[in-house]
C-alpha cells in the first residue's frame, strides 16, 4: 500500500502537484479576466441581482433556482480547506500568502463565470427528465471531442469520492472522537444515513438541503471569527501590516515563525487559492446546468460569486482570526505528527539570529542541514543530550517521549532524521501547529474560551458533510453521462457504503489519487474553455443586448 502511495504522489507531483499546472490555471483565469474586461468587478453589482431572480422568465427550464444552484456549487467548494487550508498555507507562507489566495480568488471569479456559461449552454435533459450538464457535454456536443469527455467524467467520478466523500468522512470522524470522544464507526453510521436520505432525493432534494445549510454554516462560522477578530482588535491593523510588509519584502521572521519569501508565500497562496474554490476544475459547472435560466450567462454571472464567497470572505476570515490572535507564531503544546517530525545532527537555536538564518535557508529549501542517523537514549521520557528536534518547521522546546501515555526508558532510533521503530512511542512537546488544530486553538481566542473550540468541531462537520453532498450529485451526473441514469442508483450505493467504512479507514492514498483526478478534470476543461473564448465573447456580448431590452432604465456594462 505505501508503495502504491509512492508512485500515486509521484504522479502528482508530476502533473496536479507541478508548477506547470498552477501556472495553467492561473493563466487561463488572467487571460480571460483581461479578455472579457475584468467582470468580476464590472459584472459583481448585476450578478447579486440575477441571484435574486431579477432576470428570470416564467417557463425557465431547470431542477433548481440560480440561489440554489450557487448554494450547491458553494457546500462543494466550502469545505474543510476553508478552516484547515488557510491554516496550512499561512503556516508554510507567512501572512503574505493570504494575500496572493484572495488574488487567485480575484482571478478564479472570471474563471468560474466562463466554465458556468458554457456548461450551461450546452446541457441536456436525461431520460428521467432531470437536467444532466457540465463540461462533458460542452466537450462531446460543441467541441465534438467524446474522448476529452469521457476522460472529464470518469475523473469527476473518481473525484466524487477522492474529494468529496472519504477524506471529508474521515476528518469529520476524527475531529469529533478528539473534541467530543464519539467512536468513529458511530460517526460514520449515522452520516451515511443521513447522506443517503438527501441524495436519494437527487437534486430538487439536495438543493433544498444546501440551501438551508450553507447560509447556517456560514453563519455560525462568521459570528464565531468575528468574536475573535474583534476580541484581538488591537492585533488587527498590525496584521494587515504583517501581510502588506511581507508581500513588498518578504520578511516575516516574528515569534516562531522562521521567515518566509515572497516566492514561498506566493506559492503557497496560489495554490491553496486555487484548489480552495475550485475553479477551473469544471465541478461547479455541474450543479449550475440545473438551474433555470434560459440565458447562460446569467447562470455564470451567479457563479461568479463563489469564489468572492468562498475565498475572499471564508478565507479571508479565518486568516484574519489566526492573525489577530497570534497562534500563527506560538510554540504550543501538542503531539507530535511524524509527518512534520525532523531531527538534525547538531544543535541550532532560533533565539540567535545566525541560527534563525540557518533554520530559514534550510527549511526554505536554500540549503542543506546534516539530518540525525543514529540512537538517542530516553531516561523518563527525556532525551538525553538531545540534538535540534524540528517540528512543524519550528524548533521544538520541552520534548518528552510516551508509551501508552507513561515515560518512556529506552533508545529512539533515527534514520536520516525519520524516526524509525516507533515501537508505539509518541513525542510531546512545544512547537507550532498547522492546519484544523492551529485553527482551533485560534478559535478560543475570543469571549467563547474554550467553547471556541466547538464553532471549529461544528464547522468542520458541516462544511465537510456539505461537501459530500454536493460532490454525489457531481458523481451522479457523470455516471449519467457515462452510462445513463440506471447507473445512478449504483453510484449512491457505493458513495454511501465507501462513506461509512472512510469513517475509520486510512484514507492517505485517496488524498493523494484525488490529486491526479482533480488534474485528469482540470485540463481538459481548461483546454475546453480556451477553444471557446470567441463563443464566450460573443454570448456576453448577447446577453447584456437582452438585458438592456428587458431593463432599458438600467446602465448595463457593456459586453
Amino acid at each position: 500500500m505505501n508503495k502504491l502511495n509512492d508512485i500515486l504522489s509521484l504522479i502528482d507531483g508530476y502533473i496536479g502537484g507541478s508548477q506547470w499546472f498552477v501556472f495553467l490555471l492561473l493563466g487561463t483565469g488572467i487571460f480571460f479576466t483581461i479578455y472579457l474586461k475584468f467582470p468580476q468587478f464590472r459584472y459583481l453589482k448585476h450578478s447579486l441581482r440575477i441571484v435574486r431572480g431579477k432576470f428570470d422568465k416564467e417557463g425557465d427550464q431547470g431542477d433548481t433556482s440560480h440561489f440554489q444552484a450557487l448554494t450547491t456549487a458553494l457546500s462543494g467548494t466550502v469545505g474543510t480547506g476553508n478552516i484547515a487550508g488557510v491554516a496550512l498555507a499561512i503556516h508554510l507562507g507567512g501572512p503574505a500568502a493570504l494575500f496572493w489566495m484572495l488574488v487567485t480568488a480575484a482571478v478564479g471569479m472570471t474563471t468560474k463565470f466562463v466554465e458556468v456559461t458554457l456548461s450551461h449552454k450546452y446541457r441536456e435533459v436525461a431520460s428521467d427528465g432531470s437536467i444532466s450538464g457540465g463540461p462533458m457535454y460542452y466537450m462531446k456536443n460543441r467541441l465534438n471531442m467524446k474522448w476529452l469527455a469521457g476522460i472529464f467524467a470518469v475523473a469527476t467520478v473518481l473525484s466524487s469520492f477522492g474529494t468529496g466523500s472519504l477524506p471529508q468522512i474521515n476528518s469529520i470522524s476524527n475531529s469529533l472522537f478528539q473534541t467530543f470522544g464519539i467512536n468513529h464507526m458511530l460517526t460514520g453510521a449515522v452520516l451515511a444515513v443521513l447522506l443517503g436520505l438527501v441524495i436519494i432525493g437527487g437534486i430538487k432534494r439536495i438543493a433544498k438541503v444546501t440551501s438551508t445549510l450553507v447560509p447556517l454554516m456560514a453563519g455560525i462560522y462568521f459570528i464565531g471569527a468575528l468574536a475573535v477578530i474583534l476580541y484581538n482588535y488591537e492585533n488587527i491593523i498590525p496584521s494587515l501590516v504583517a501581510i502588506i510588509g511581507q508581500v513588498f519584502t518578504g520578511s516575516a521572521a516574528v515569534g516562531g515563525f522562521l521567515g518566509g519569501s515572497i516566492a514561498f508565500a506566493f506559492n503557497r497562496g496560489v495554490n491553496r487559492g486555487l484548489f480552495s474554490n475550485e475553479a477551473g476544475q469544471g465541478s461547479a459547472p455541474i450543479a449550475h446546468a440545473a438551474a433555470r435560466a434560459h440565458e447562460p450567462v446569467s447562470e455564470g454571472l451567479v457563479a461568479l460569486l463563489e469564489p468572492f464567497i468562498d475565498t475572499i470572505i471564508i478565507c479571508s476570515l479565518t486568516g484574519l482570526v489566526l492573525l489577530s490572535s497570534g497562534v500563527w507564531t506560538e510554540k504550543m503544546e501538542n503531539q507530535f505528527q511524524e509527518a512534520d517530525l525532523v531531527v538534525l545532527t547538531d544543535s541550532y537555536s532560533d533565539k540567535t539570529e545566525t541560527d534563525k538564518a540557518t533554520l530559514y535557508n534550510y527549511l526554505a529549501g536554500k540549503s542543506e542541514l546534516d539530518q540525525f542517523t543514529g540512537n538517542l537514549s530516553v531516561i523518563d521520557g527525556i532525551i538525553q543530550n538531545q540534538p535540534t528536534v524540528i517540528h512543524a518547521r519550528s524548533v521544538a522546546e520541552e520534548v518528552k517521549v510516551w508509551v501508552n501515555k507513561q515515560p518512556y526508558n529506552g533508545e529512539l532510533d533515527f534514520n536520516n532524521g525519520k524516526l524509525i521503530n516507533t515501537n508505539n512511542v509518541t513525542l510531546t512537546g512545544k512547537s507550532l501547529m498547522h492546519s484544523a488544530p492551529l485553527t482551533t486553538v485560534a478559535f478560543t481566542r475570543s469571549w467563547f474560551g474554550e467553547y471556541g473550540k466547538y464553532i471549529v468541531s461544528i464547522g468542520l462537520l458541516m462544511f465537510a458533510f456539505s461537501t459530500a453532498i454536493s460532490w454525489s450529485y457531481y458523481g451522479d451526473r457523470a455516471i449519467t453521462y457515462l452510462f445513463g441514469v440506471k447507473g445512478v442508483v449504483w453510484f449512491r450505493l457505493v458513495y454511501v457504503v465507501g462513506f461509512f467504512f472512510a469513517s475509520f479507514a486510512d484514507t492517505t492514498i485517496v488524498w493523494t489519487l484525488s490529486g491526479i483526478t482533480i488534474a485528469l478534470m482540470t485540463i481538459p476543461n481548461l483546454f475546453g474553455i480556451l477553444s471557446l473564448s470567441k463563443e464566450m465573447k460573443t454570448e456576453v456580448k448577447l446577453f447584456w443586448k437582452e438585458y438592456a431590452t428587458r431593463f432599458p432604465g438600467e446602465k448595463v456594462p457593456k459586453g
